[in-house]
């Protein structure tokens, strides 16, 4: 019966045939192949014979590809050459991809990297890079691909995560002085009272109809996080940010004994230009914030509506 003109020979007899006619050598083709020549010279007797044509003219220490030997090399060349690259791509590791998220030092430390564990772990493979400073990073072109900016609450810079409220705070050592500040040290950071204008305690103080403070002290910091900290330590009182000190809250580690919340007119929006959020890591990076900000929801819904300016 005769043989279809499509089956196609034994695959390992093709490939050393590929690597004789690659290398024009039987003993070369042999050491690639890991077989002695007199294998490598049966296996081409063998493919000719399943094809009925010969392959290779030999001559004394010589061998040349026929017509039909090259036709049949450019065909192998085309088809080994993908089936490497394939097995080549299956075998890699993943490739790691990165994202670059810029934010306020505030909100890195207190919110965004204390949950970024639970992204990194759903997600497998996505490195995320955190530039955590007060410059506002451009996007597009600058190696950040995702912003999570700090504005004024009406602002349209984004897609907005979260408003903002204030409300002095501190450790559950020093709530036993009681309610009135003029008693305390007050934390503050330091670039809002240095940069000229109003710090964030006498905004504070003026939304809240508070008397006018006269604090036992002040202490600067360069950053929010700074400033927390030192009120978790009970050095003094630090003005609270809901969200960025719910968790402190919550687990009582800050307390709140100079009373109600109001609204700093701020807020925190996502900005995903629209080249990155085609990329699939990017996709998951946004909709994970998205969820995170949807679980903090707006907080103190009642807080008094203010033209507050500062910056965590």
């Amino acid at each position: 019966m005769p043989k279809p003109p499509d089956r196609l020979p034994p695959m390992d007899l093709l490939a050393s045939f590929e690597a004789a006619a690659r290398h024009l050598s039987f003993t070369r083709a042999a050491a690639e192949r890991c077989v002695t020549q007199s294998a490598i010279s049966r296996q081409i007797r063998a493919l000719e014979d399943d094809i009925g044509a010969p392959l290779f003219t030999r001559s004394h220490r010589r061998i040349e590809l026929t017509g039909q030997g090259r036709l049949l090399l450019a065909a192998c060349d085309t088809a080994l050459q993908e089936i490497r690259r394939a097995v080549g791509t299956l075998r890699a590791p993943a490739a790691r991809r990165t994202i670059a998220v810029t934010t306020t030092p505030g909100l890195a430390s207190l919110w965004l990297l204390p949950r970024l564990a639970a992204f990194t772990e759903a997600h497998p493979g996505i490195d995320v890079r955190v530039d955590a400073s007060f410059a506002q990073r451009g996007l597009g072109g600058t190696g950040m691909d995702v912003a999570i900016r700090y504005a004024a609450g009406a602002s349209r810079v984004g897609r907005k995560l979260f408003d903002e409220t204030v409300q002095p705070v501190c450790a559950p050592g020093l709530a036993h002085s009681g309610g009135d500040l003029r008693r305390h040290t007050l934390l503050e950071v330091l670039h809002l009272s240095d940069a000229g204008q109003r710090s964030d305690w006498d905004d504070w103080a003026s939304r809240a109809a508070a008397v006018p403070l006269e604090p036992r002290s002040t202490v600067s910091f360069p950053s929010y996080g700074d400033a927390v900290g030192a009120a978790l330590a009970g050095q003094g009182v630090v003005l609270g940010r809901d969200p960025l000190v719910r968790h402190a809250l919550a687990r009582r580690s800050l307390v709140a004994p100079f009373g109600a919340a109001v609204s700093s007119g701020r807020a925190y929006f996502l900005v995903v230009p629209p080249p990155e959020r085609r990329r699939p890591e990017v996709q998951a990076f946004e909709a994970w914030v998205l969820s995170e900000a949807a679980a903090v929801g707006r907080p103190q819904r009642r807080a008094a509506s203010a033209r507050a300016t500062p910056s965590p």
